[in-house]
């Protein structure tokens, strides 16, 4: 085994970390890593003087010409996207799913991200969130270090809008999502209004094979309402792991019907995420919630 591929094995897990927040999709992510491992392999990796910003700047390239090829292809649904969520068992994560959720990224970060123009995006995640200097992103985008310094900042204003950053506490996420369907079982709008921020939104993405794919709605009032509604489904809600972050999956005879994940900040809910889209339920192994 060659010295080149052992320290490109040193550096997946971070790789991957970058082309999963790029792209918001696993498969991509590990498409786009597999990508720069060739591109290595063909290159004369004992040239390179700096390995780990070499394989940094031929990810982020690889991601940035995916970007832009998807929407060249119109393959992002203009309204609300859910990237593929990271879904795991309540309780400790695994050592590849902590590396790869290393810095906390839920996915109602991953949903603003999705929103984002191409160049946004890959200055946002390699400065803000990988700490690559704007130079070096300006030479990735091809443009003067200062435009790419209001594109990050354009983005990180869209981000600390729309993106609110999750309670550390894990526990106490699960304390107020326990409450939240709690509640919802018993249909008292009021204590469902008390645990959501009054800002919450709810976001909802039935996949592109649904119609009316995609529901936003806003304030807690109306997303109350909403999960009064949907008591019925709370005997077959089985507690998770959403990017981290304390969540929900729905199995109703057998079958994955939703996933719900949850941004807790403050103490109260405020964002929800529910993923329908029946392509990425079928990728959820439910044997570790016992079904």
């Amino acid at each position: 085994m060659t010295d080149h591929h052992d320290r490109f094995e040193h550096e997946r897990p971070r790789l991957r970390s970058i082309a999963y927040r790029m792209l918001g999709s696993l498969s991509e992510a590990d498409d786009a890593v597999q990508e720069t491992w060739l591109r290595l392999d063909r290159a004369d990796a004992d040239a390179i003087d700096n390995l780990e910003a070499w394989l940094t700047t031929v990810v982020a390239r690889v991601c940035l010409n995916l970007l832009r090829s998807r929407g060249n292809r119109r393959e992002v649904p203009i309204e609300v996207h859910a990237p593929e969520p990271i879904v795991s068992a309540d309780g400790p994560l695994g050592p590849e799913d902590e590396a790869l959720l290393a810095d906390a990224v839920g996915l109602a970060l991953m949903v603003v991200l999705d929103t984002l123009a191409p160049a946004e995006r890959v200055a946002f995640v390699m400065h803000d969130l990988f700490a690559v200097p704007f130079e070096e992103v300006a030479e990735l985008l091809d443009r003067s270090p200062a435009a790419v310094r209001q594109l990050a900042s354009r983005a990180r204003r869209r981000v600390q809008g729309q993106a609110p950053v999750p309670d550390p506490d894990l526990a106490r996420q699960r304390e107020v999502v326990d409450a939240f369907f709690a509640a919802a079982r018993e249909g008292d709008l009021a204590a469902l209004i008390a645990v959501l921020d009054p800002e919450v939104v709810l976001r909802a993405d039935g996949g592109a094979s649904r119609t009316g794919k995609a529901v936003e709605i806003r304030t807690a009032g109306i997303v109350a309402a909403q999960a009064a509604m949907a008591a019925k489904l709370a005997p077959f809600v089985r507690p998770a792991l959403v990017n981290g972050a304390a969540a929900a999956v729905v199995v109703v005879n057998g079958r994955p019907f939703s996933i719900m994940a949850f941004t807790v900040s403050g103490g109260r809910i405020a964002a929800i995420d529910v993923i329908r889209d029946r392509e990425r339920l079928e990728r959820i192994d439910l044997s570790a919630f016992g079904a």
